[in-house]
Protein backbone atom coordinates (compact mmCIF):
# COMPACT_ATOMS: atom_id res chain seq x y z
CA UNK A 1 0.00 0.00 0.00
CA UNK A 2 1.25 3.49 -0.80
CA UNK A 3 0.41 7.03 0.27
CA UNK A 4 1.12 10.73 -0.18
CA UNK A 5 1.14 13.60 2.33
CA UNK A 6 -0.60 16.88 1.53
CA UNK A 7 -0.03 19.71 4.03
CA UNK A 8 0.99 23.34 3.58
CA UNK A 9 3.20 23.30 6.71
CA UNK A 10 6.74 21.90 6.11
CA UNK A 11 7.13 20.90 9.77
CA UNK A 12 3.79 19.06 9.73
CA UNK A 13 4.81 17.16 6.58
CA UNK A 14 8.13 16.20 8.15
CA UNK A 15 6.48 14.99 11.35
CA UNK A 16 3.89 13.00 9.41
CA UNK A 17 6.60 11.36 7.28
CA UNK A 18 8.49 10.34 10.42
CA UNK A 19 5.38 8.86 12.02
CA UNK A 20 4.44 6.91 8.90
CA UNK A 21 7.98 5.59 8.43
CA UNK A 22 8.00 4.51 12.07
CA UNK A 23 4.81 2.55 11.49
CA UNK A 24 6.58 0.85 8.53
CA UNK A 25 3.37 -0.44 6.94
CA UNK A 26 2.99 1.74 3.83
CA UNK A 27 5.23 3.40 1.26
CA UNK A 28 5.36 7.18 0.91
CA UNK A 29 5.33 8.25 -2.75
CA UNK A 30 5.60 11.99 -2.16
CA UNK A 31 4.84 15.14 -0.17
CA UNK A 32 2.94 18.19 -1.41
CA UNK A 33 2.40 21.66 0.04
CA UNK A 34 -0.89 22.30 -1.75
CA UNK A 35 -3.79 20.50 -3.38
CA UNK A 36 -3.14 21.52 -7.04
CA UNK A 37 0.37 20.03 -7.05
CA UNK A 38 -0.95 16.83 -5.46
CA UNK A 39 -3.71 16.65 -8.05
CA UNK A 40 -1.13 16.87 -10.86
CA UNK A 41 0.74 13.95 -9.31
CA UNK A 42 -2.45 11.91 -9.11
CA UNK A 43 -3.02 12.28 -12.85
CA UNK A 44 -0.04 10.00 -13.56
CA UNK A 45 0.20 7.95 -10.39
CA UNK A 46 -2.11 5.55 -8.56
CA UNK A 47 -2.26 6.47 -4.89
CA UNK A 48 -3.98 4.25 -2.34
CA UNK A 49 -4.11 6.63 0.63
CA UNK A 50 -3.83 10.40 1.10
CA UNK A 51 -2.96 12.05 4.41
CA UNK A 52 -4.69 15.37 3.91
CA UNK A 53 -4.60 18.62 5.86
CA UNK A 54 -7.78 20.72 5.75
CA UNK A 55 -6.90 24.40 6.16
CA UNK A 56 -4.63 25.06 3.17
CA UNK A 57 -4.29 28.00 0.74
CA UNK A 58 -5.85 27.98 -2.77
CA UNK A 59 -7.83 24.76 -2.30
CA UNK A 60 -8.84 23.42 1.12
CA UNK A 61 -8.51 19.78 2.00
CA UNK A 62 -12.29 19.37 2.01
CA UNK A 63 -12.54 20.85 -1.49
CA UNK A 64 -9.66 18.70 -2.68
CA UNK A 65 -11.30 15.55 -1.29
CA UNK A 66 -14.25 16.07 -3.60
CA UNK A 67 -11.91 16.06 -6.63
CA UNK A 68 -10.12 12.82 -5.80
CA UNK A 69 -10.40 9.57 -7.77
CA UNK A 70 -12.67 7.05 -6.09
CA UNK A 71 -9.89 4.51 -5.58
CA UNK A 72 -7.91 6.83 -3.26
CA UNK A 73 -8.77 6.68 0.44
CA UNK A 74 -8.40 9.71 2.70
CA UNK A 75 -7.21 10.25 6.26
CA UNK A 76 -7.64 13.88 7.29
CA UNK A 77 -4.94 15.40 9.51
CA UNK A 78 -5.81 18.72 11.11
CA UNK A 79 -5.58 20.81 14.26
CA UNK A 80 -9.28 21.66 14.10
CA UNK A 81 -11.96 19.32 15.46
CA UNK A 82 -14.91 21.20 13.93
CA UNK A 83 -14.35 19.59 10.51
CA UNK A 84 -14.76 16.01 11.75
CA UNK A 85 -18.38 15.52 10.73
CA UNK A 86 -17.86 17.01 7.28
CA UNK A 87 -14.85 14.73 6.74
CA UNK A 88 -16.94 11.62 7.34
CA UNK A 89 -19.59 12.90 4.96
CA UNK A 90 -16.79 12.82 2.38
CA UNK A 91 -16.26 9.15 3.36
CA UNK A 92 -12.84 9.64 4.91
CA UNK A 93 -11.30 6.56 6.48
CA UNK A 94 -10.34 8.51 9.58
CA UNK A 95 -9.83 11.97 11.09
CA UNK A 96 -6.67 12.61 13.08
CA UNK A 97 -6.14 15.66 15.28
CA UNK A 98 -2.69 17.27 15.51
CA UNK A 99 -0.45 16.63 17.33
CA UNK A 100 -1.00 13.13 16.03
CA UNK A 101 -0.68 10.25 18.45
CA UNK A 102 1.43 7.40 16.96
CA UNK A 103 -0.93 4.68 18.21
CA UNK A 104 -3.94 6.52 16.83
CA UNK A 105 -2.14 6.84 13.48
CA UNK A 106 -1.31 3.14 13.42
CA UNK A 107 -4.96 2.29 14.04
CA UNK A 108 -6.00 4.55 11.14
CA UNK A 109 -3.41 2.96 8.82
CA UNK A 110 -4.61 -0.53 9.75
CA UNK A 111 -8.16 0.50 8.91
CA UNK A 112 -7.05 1.92 5.55
CA UNK A 113 -5.13 -1.28 4.72
CA UNK A 114 -8.19 -3.38 5.56
CA UNK A 115 -10.48 -1.21 3.42
CA UNK A 116 -8.05 -1.36 0.51
CA UNK A 117 -8.21 -5.14 0.71
CA UNK A 118 -12.01 -5.04 0.88
CA UNK A 119 -12.11 -2.83 -2.20
CA UNK A 120 -9.99 -5.27 -4.20
CA UNK A 121 -11.38 -6.69 -7.45
CA UNK A 122 -12.55 -9.94 -5.91
CA UNK A 123 -14.52 -8.52 -3.02
CA UNK A 124 -16.44 -5.77 -4.77
CA UNK A 125 -18.34 -8.41 -6.74
CA UNK A 126 -20.31 -9.13 -3.58
CA UNK A 127 -24.02 -8.47 -4.03
CA UNK A 128 -27.10 -8.61 -1.83
CA UNK A 129 -29.30 -11.22 -3.47
CA UNK A 130 -32.38 -11.27 -1.22
CA UNK A 131 -33.52 -10.63 2.32
CA UNK A 132 -36.14 -11.68 4.86
CA UNK A 133 -37.29 -9.98 8.06
CA UNK A 134 -34.38 -11.55 9.95
CA UNK A 135 -31.45 -11.91 7.56
CA UNK A 136 -30.11 -11.28 4.08
CA UNK A 137 -28.06 -13.28 1.61
CA UNK A 138 -24.83 -11.93 0.16
CA UNK A 139 -23.34 -13.59 -2.91
CA UNK A 140 -19.56 -13.73 -2.96
CA UNK A 141 -17.17 -16.08 -4.73
CA UNK A 142 -20.07 -18.09 -6.21
CA UNK A 143 -21.47 -18.79 -2.75
CA UNK A 144 -24.39 -17.35 -0.77
CA UNK A 145 -23.68 -16.14 2.74
CA UNK A 146 -26.44 -15.71 5.30
CA UNK A 147 -26.05 -12.54 7.37
CA UNK A 148 -28.39 -12.23 10.33
CA UNK A 149 -29.52 -8.67 11.05
CA UNK A 150 -28.92 -9.33 14.74
CA UNK A 151 -25.20 -9.89 13.98
CA UNK A 152 -24.72 -6.53 12.21
CA UNK A 153 -23.25 -3.89 14.55
CA UNK A 154 -23.24 -1.01 12.08
CA UNK A 155 -23.02 -0.26 8.37
CA UNK A 156 -20.62 2.26 6.87
CA UNK A 157 -20.77 3.95 3.48
CA UNK A 158 -17.46 3.73 1.60
CA UNK A 159 -17.17 5.16 -1.91
CA UNK A 160 -19.81 3.37 -4.02
CA UNK A 161 -20.14 0.52 -1.52
CA UNK A 162 -21.17 -0.25 2.03
CA UNK A 163 -19.15 -2.07 4.67
CA UNK A 164 -21.18 -4.24 7.04
CA UNK A 165 -19.47 -4.59 10.41
CA UNK A 166 -20.76 -7.84 11.87
CA UNK A 167 -19.85 -9.75 15.02
CA UNK A 168 -17.69 -12.13 12.98
CA UNK A 169 -16.30 -10.11 10.07
CA UNK A 170 -16.46 -7.08 7.79
CA UNK A 171 -18.21 -7.49 4.43
CA UNK A 172 -18.38 -5.07 1.53
CA UNK A 173 -21.07 -4.99 -1.12
CA UNK A 174 -21.92 -2.80 -4.09
CA UNK A 175 -24.96 -0.97 -2.74
CA UNK A 176 -25.59 2.50 -1.36
CA UNK A 177 -26.42 3.04 2.30
CA UNK A 178 -30.01 4.17 1.74
CA UNK A 179 -30.89 1.04 -0.25
CA UNK A 180 -29.46 -1.44 2.22
CA UNK A 181 -31.07 0.41 5.14
CA UNK A 182 -34.45 -0.01 3.46
CA UNK A 183 -33.88 -3.77 3.30
CA UNK A 184 -33.37 -4.04 7.05
CA UNK A 185 -36.47 -4.64 9.13
CA UNK A 186 -37.03 -3.62 12.71
CA UNK A 187 -36.49 -0.40 14.65
CA UNK A 188 -32.97 -1.24 15.83
CA UNK A 189 -31.30 0.13 12.72
CA UNK A 190 -31.10 3.93 12.74
CA UNK A 191 -29.48 6.20 10.17
CA UNK A 192 -27.24 8.54 12.19
CA UNK A 193 -25.30 10.33 9.45
CA UNK A 194 -24.77 10.43 5.73
CA UNK A 195 -22.29 7.57 6.05
CA UNK A 196 -23.56 5.38 8.92
CA UNK A 197 -26.47 3.19 10.00
CA UNK A 198 -26.15 1.70 13.50
CA UNK A 199 -27.76 -1.22 15.28
CA UNK A 200 -28.83 0.30 18.60
CA UNK A 201 -28.41 -3.06 20.34
CA UNK A 202 -24.63 -2.65 20.09
CA UNK A 203 -24.30 0.96 21.27
CA UNK A 204 -21.96 1.11 24.27
CA UNK A 205 -22.25 4.87 24.85
CA UNK A 206 -22.90 8.15 23.06
CA UNK A 207 -22.68 11.90 23.46
CA UNK A 208 -24.09 14.79 21.48
CA UNK A 209 -21.68 14.23 18.60
CA UNK A 210 -20.62 10.57 18.51
CA UNK A 211 -21.80 7.01 19.07
CA UNK A 212 -19.36 4.45 20.43
CA UNK A 213 -19.60 0.78 19.48
CA UNK A 214 -16.62 -1.09 20.89
CA UNK A 215 -13.60 0.72 19.38
CA UNK A 216 -15.59 2.45 16.64
CA UNK A 217 -16.37 6.17 16.97
CA UNK A 218 -19.36 7.00 14.75
CA UNK A 219 -20.31 10.65 14.12
CA UNK A 220 -23.90 11.81 14.50
CA UNK A 221 -24.97 14.10 11.65
CA UNK A 222 -26.74 17.33 12.52
CA UNK A 223 -29.85 16.49 10.49
CA UNK A 224 -30.05 13.04 12.13
CA UNK A 225 -29.33 14.02 15.75
CA UNK A 226 -32.86 14.82 16.92
CA UNK A 227 -34.25 11.65 15.35
CA UNK A 228 -31.56 9.52 16.99
CA UNK A 229 -32.20 10.99 20.44
CA UNK A 230 -35.95 10.60 20.00
CA UNK A 231 -35.78 6.96 18.87
CA UNK A 232 -32.92 5.67 20.98
CA UNK A 233 -33.24 7.75 24.14
CA UNK A 234 -37.04 7.95 23.96
CA UNK A 235 -36.97 11.74 24.12
CA UNK A 236 -35.73 11.72 27.73
CA UNK A 237 -32.37 13.27 26.87
CA UNK A 238 -31.74 16.73 25.47
CA UNK A 239 -29.93 16.59 22.11
CA UNK A 240 -29.20 20.32 22.27
CA UNK A 241 -26.70 20.03 25.12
Amino acid sequence: MNCIIVDDEPLARSEMRSLIEEASKIDILGEFSNAPSALEFLKDNDVDLIFLDIEMPMVTGLEFAEMLPKRSLIIFTTAYSQYALKSYELEAVDYLLKPIDPQRLEKAIDKAILYTELLSKDTIKNTVESNTTDFLFIKADRRFYKISFSDIKFIEGLKDYVVMHTKQQKLITAMNLKTIHQKMSGENFIRVSKSYVVNTEYIDSFDNHNIYIEEAEIPIGEVYRADFFAKYAGGFLNSDL
